[in-house]
Order: structure tokens, then sequence, then C-alpha cells
């Protein structure tokens, strides 16, 4: 008897765990995922490799939870496939402790967040926030144009100072992250 509740409890939770997987499975979009930013995610560059190719580049930092990221992610394939071969798009996941030195660098504090590279690498601008896709377009068309940003709002240029050159004015230690979201 003593046995036969042993199998019973294990089949149940045999049953539960593989429920849990298919669920997991669902919602992050099935074994091959047609979610436009998991699939942009995985055909990305490498960011060192964008930045080195003498093409511009937008670096979107993201977060597969943030329904922002999510409704830009069709515009942002589709500007990916149509100007493949004149500028490069990078995803970064806020939530990959990989890309910690990057948040750090760009400084950032909320998602989504697209830092703008031009063909030589070197930072121009930024973009917070949702980006609807003429804005998108907009942006990569100034990227390859070389020509000044779009005057669009939370679109701005990047400092030319280095970090180390800032005055500190509150303790990093008490900064939100992008991830601080409680």
């Amino acid at each position: 008897m003593n046995d036969t509740l042993g199998r019973r409890e294990r089949a149940l939770l045999a049953a539960i765990a593989a429920a849990l997987l298919v669920a997991l499975v669902w919602l992050r979009g099935g074994l091959n995922s047609t979610a436009p930013l998991e699939q942009l995610a995985r055909r990305s560059l490498d960011l060192p490799v964008a930045l080195a190719d003498g093409r511009p580049t937008i670096v979107e930092f993201y977060a597969d939870w943030c329904e922002a990221c999510r409704a830009m992610a069709p515009a942002m394939a589709a500007m990916e496939q149509t100007q493949h071969d004149k500028l490069d798009v990078v995803l970064l996941n806020v939530d990959n402790p990989r890309w910690q030195p990057e948040l750090d660098r760009f400084d950032v504090n909320g998602i989504p967040q697209l830092q703008l590279f031009d063909a030589n690498g070197v930072s121009v601008g930024r973009a917070v926030g949702a980006r609807s896709a003429p804005e998108l377009e907009a942006l990569g068309q100034a990227l390859i144009a070389q020509a000044p940003l779009p005057q669009l709002a939370g679109v701005g240029p990047t400092s030319p100072l280095d970090n180390d050159a800032l005055p500190v004015t509150a303790n990093p230690g008490t900064m939100a992250s992008p991830r601080s979201h409680g």
C-alpha cells in the first residue's frame, strides 16, 4: 500500500512537471517561435561584430516580458529584413547578466531603449521608449543617410563626454535598474 502511494505521488508530480513544461513552451511561442521579438533576438549579430562591419547599427535593449518591446518587434523585424545590407539591428536582453557592462556603459534605465550608432561604430544618439514603425523607419533612414536624427520625443544625441567626466549626482547603489519594477 505504501509503495502504491509513492508511485501515485511520483506519477502526479511527473504529470504536473509535464504540464508546466508544455505551458512554458506555449507561453514562449512554441519550439519554433514565430514571435517577432524572439526571432529577431536569435538573428541578432553580436554587438562587436555589428559595430565593426561598416554599417550603422541600432541596438535595442529589451526584455521578453516588456509589452512595448513586443509591440515594436514586428516593425524592428521588418526594418531589419528590408535594410539588412545597409543597417544592423542588435537586440540585448536586459535580463541577461552578460550585457551588464553595456547596460552600464549606455546608461540603460528603462526599456525599450535604442542606442544608435553610425557606420564607424560611434554612438550618435539614443531613443527612449516605444517607437512606432514610421519612427523606427525615420531613425534607420537617418543613420543610413548619415543625416541628423529626426526630432522625436525621447530621441537625442549622446554626449561626447565619457562617464568618468560626469559629476556624480546620486549614490549608484540607490539608482533604479531596468529590471527594478517592484
